[in-house]
């Protein structure tokens, strides 16, 4: 665990940050200005399509620290998807009065509370959209990168009866830390609950029982800011609430990658991993071709593979598409075959990646 002056000299550092916007970037988004009594202090932001039908679907985007929300729709191509296929956007934004980083503050404990702190803020902005846009109160999921991965792992432990599903993207499990030092070790893959006890901690969030949303977990194995031993975790936390065993029912290759599909009985998929190989810290994209959605920036990675719109097929909010056909396990090696991906996704990380990686390792937040 880090020294307390070690500590005290991150946050200085943190505070020292520019207060600007984090990088310029089109503004799709419109602002919900009042939603209730927003005790976690957040800017709600939202994109509704023209012609947006009732009991249409609605995803919550969670951005990452340093990001908005503004930049984070424009990266993942989320609002793209929502034109095409007529699903509803909440954007819930962090503010710097509350994170110097603009982290959502999943390791604060007066955040990670159901009916308290942000994720109440976050609820009470869902119960805000439902109810002005008539959404199908059961097509409603939440997805996030990083601390708003972690945030992601929040609201679907704090608010299980909400989401039919959450994708949580180079974040965190639920409940694992309780103050900073403790979200820095976690972060690099140190400490915190093992085994049984992850999954206690999400049945002690809330009086749910089941049954739980699914989950999407994706992590690239470059990632040097969030251990992807992280995504183990999340398993950990998620499969026995699931009634799962730890081998996956299926293996194989999604657009070059490794990916692993936890089903129930019945075949229906309840949790799924994408291991990126070779990828930094960041939202896979595929900014390239026919199925191109997005635009690759700070912790927005071309990698060959669409988490937006993959994500989005496995909610069945969106058409199939020709990236979508996964190959066999008895393919070519895992390794070799995500390689070119990996090689893209490592340049990207020496060009603008970059500049956001030393912007985190000056605020503590990466090695």
């Amino acid at each position: 665990m880090p020294s307390l002056s070690e500590t005290i000299a991150r946050l200085s550092k943190m505070r020292a940050l520019p207060s600007g916007a984090p990088f310029a970037t089109p503004d799709r988004l419109t602002d919900i200005p009042n939603f209730g009594s927003n005790p976690g202090q957040l800017r709600a932001r939202i994109y509704i399509p023209e012609g947006l039908q009732k009991d249409a679907p609605l995803v919550v985007v969670l951005h990452g620290c340093t990001q908005n929300a503004a930049a984070y729709d424009a990266g993942s191509g989320w609002s793209q998807l929502a034109d095409r296929h007529g699903f509803a956007l909440l954007f819930p934004e962090q503010t710097r009065a509350n994170n110097p980083n603009l982290c959502f503050n999943w390791f604060q404990p007066d955040d990670v509370r159901r009916d308290a702190g942000e994720p109440l803020s976050i609820r009470q902005m869902i119960e805000t959209i439902v109810a002005a846009h008539k959404i199908d109160p059961k097509r409603i999921f939440v997805t996030g990168l990083s601390a708003g991965g972690a945030m992601t792992s929040v609201m679907l432990a704090t608010y299980p009866e909400l989401f039919a599903g959450g994708a949580i993207i180079a974040g965190l499990p639920y409940g694992t830390a309780g103050n900073m030092p403790e979200a820095f070790d976690r972060m690099r893959g140190h400490g915190g609950a093992k085994g049984e006890a992850l999954a206690a901690l999400v049945r002690a969030a809330s009086g749910h029982r089941g049954p739980w949303p699914t989950i999407s977990i994706w992590h690239g194995t470059a990632d040097q800011t969030v251990s992807r031993a992280n995504a183990e975790a999340i398993l950990a936390q998620w499969r026995p609430l699931h009634g799962l065993n730890s081998a996956p029912t299926r293996q194989d290759l999604v657009d070059g990658y490794p990916h692993r599909t936890w089903c129930d009985a019945s075949g229906r998929a309840l949790i799924e991993e994408y291991e990126i190989t070779g990828l930094a810290h960041g939202t896979p994209l595929a900014t390239r071709g026919e199925s191109a959605v997005g635009a690759a920036g700070p912790h927005m990675l071309e990698a060959g593979i669409s988490s937006t719109r993959h994500i989005a097929a496995s909610w069945g909010l969106t058409d199939a598409f020709a990236g979508e056909a996964a190959q066999p396990a008895t393919a070519p090696s895992f390794e070799s075959a995500a390689r070119p991906h990996a090689a893209a996704a490592h340049a990207h990380a020496t060009g603008v990646g970059k500049v956001i990686e030393d912007a985190l390792r000056t605020a503590g937040l990466m090695r």
